[in-house]
């Protein structure tokens, strides 16, 4: 009979915890890009503060983050390239405010 073979504890379950690390590890990934953009435009827009220091300020958040959570140089290299990226779209801004 087939429930005689099973024998608890001799699964092997490295496909599923591979799963379960690279589910665990996106969704902390992608709450703290949440995060940083919601909370920029929360204090760009919705407050009022000046564009360049909400975005030190979240550039702090992502960086203070991912040394709390240990997520190492990779997540340091995205932060870096969404700060140059945020100031690439306020110099279009700034570009397009000029021209109109």
């Amino acid at each position: 009979m087939a429930s005689q073979d099973y024998h608890r504890g001799e699964m092997n379950i490295a496909d599923q915890k591979a799963t379960w690390d690279g589910f665990m590890t996106g969704s902390v990934w992608g709450t703290l890009i949440v995060t940083m953009i919601v909370g920029y435009a929360t204090l760009a827009l919705a407050i009022g503060m000046h564009w360049a220091v909400a975005l030190g300020l979240m550039a702090v958040l992502g960086i203070g983050g991912g040394l709390f959570m240990n997520l190492g140089g990779r997540w340091m290299a995205t932060v870096v390239v969404m700060v140059v990226l945020a100031l690439i779209v306020q110099a279009f801004i700034w570009l397009f405010g000029a021209i109109l």
